[in-house]
């Protein structure tokens, strides 16, 4: 008989990028990948209609973490907009309660093409945090 597993928490996990040493990632969207779906009519019948895998496509990733004196981030994100294209490798691990890796999806060829500074208001008393989207070539879980 199988054994019931507790699910992982969302708020276990690591993000870890080639040549960046950025910890604190408070925030990670949703991991993915999509295929476009060919619709095909055959013949006449409009009842027939076959459905065909068409290009795959991942969603960009979006971290957001609070904002401190580290510009590695935001280095990375400025050389890309002044024609400085660096692609890089990174992971995004699901950690158990722990601490164990438990499990990991690899991103490859990631470019940050969206950094969103933080928001301020003097009337609050949140952290600054700042958002950077990841744009990568495809995963896959490891």
């Amino acid at each position: 008989m199988a054994t019931l597993q507790d699910p992982y928490k969302g708020f276990r996990f690591l993000v870890q990028i080639d040549q960046i040493n950025q910890a604190g990632f408070m925030e990670c969207s949703a991991l993915g990948s999509h295929l476009e779906v060919i619709e095909y009519r055959e013949g006449g019948d409009p009842k027939r209609v076959r459905k065909f895998a068409g290009k795959a496509s991942s969603p960009d990733v979006t971290l957001k973490l609070g904002m401190t004196d580290n510009m590695e981030l935001y280095t990375w994100h400025i050389n890309n907009v002044n024609g400085v294209m660096d692609r890089r490798h990174g992971s995004i691990v699901q950690l158990d309660d722990t601490g164990s890796e438990k499990l990991r999806w690899n991103l490859y060829n990631m470019w940050p093409s969206r950094w969103d500074g933080a928001a301020y208001n003097a009337k609050g008393n949140e952290l600054s945090i700042i958002s950077v989207t990841l744009s990568y070539e495809y995963s896959e879980m490891a």
